[in-house]
């Protein structure tokens, strides 16, 4: 009889034993898939890149080096009008640039009582254009310079803002060959909405 007691003692404890083990697996399993899944959210919340709204403006800081031609007047010994021709290449930075570089290309007349005037085209690597018209002092190493911008191509359409610089020539021969780069090239930008919107079927 004592035996039997015994026997049904152990039982009965093993049983336990064996509820706390099960409990235990069950909640270890809840544990596991829940930090799979935390885990899991995490990552696609991480990937995803942060755009800007449209109608914010982008500042940007960056380099512009440039080469061309020129060809130059002389009118008496201190006054001079000259036409340019310049081809280089624009690289941005900041968190907020319109994007990481441009192929520039900008022709321009330059004089030295009326000052500077001239237009500008940036292509980036889609092949989408921003056009900015440029003013300022007659070009020459040290003077300042502003771009207007007025409007583009593809994402760039309808682009509106802002840059200014200071011209240092690097290579200065009266007639023929230029090249140059700026400093304290800042700017600003600020894409429209239009161009910045997904397109629509015809039937929407």
């Amino acid at each position: 009889m004592e035996l039997r007691r015994d026997i049904e003692r152990r039982l009965d404890r093993g049983g336990e034993r064996g509820k706390v083990i099960t409990r235990q697996y069950a909640w270890g399993r809840r544990m596991l898939a829940l930090l799979l899944l935390t885990s899991a959210c995490g990552q696609s919340g991480g990937g995803s890149p942060q755009t800007s709204a449209a109608g914010e403006w982008h500042v940007f800081e960056g380099t512009w080096t440039a080469a061309g031609k020129r060809r130059t007047l002389r009118l008496g010994p201190d006054d001079r009008a000259a036409i340019f021709e310049l081809t280089g290449s624009v690289l941005l930075t900041g968190a907020q640039r319109p994007a990481v570089g441009f192929r520039a290309q900008a022709i321009g007349f330059s004089d030295s009582r009326a000052g500077m005037q001239g237009r500008c085209v940036w292509t980036d690597e889609r092949g989408d254009m921003v056009y900015s018209e440029l003013k300022g002092e007659a070009v020459g190493s040290g003077n300042h310079i502003v771009g207007t911008f007025i409007g583009g191509t593809g994402r760039y359409r309808g682009m509106t803002g802002d840059y200014s610089f200071q011209w240092q020539y690097v290579i200065d021969a009266e007639e023929g060959a230029v090249s140059g780069r700026v400093v304290n090239f800042k700017g600003r930008a600020r894409l429209s909405e239009a161009a910045s919107a997904p397109a629509r079927g015809p039937g929407a």
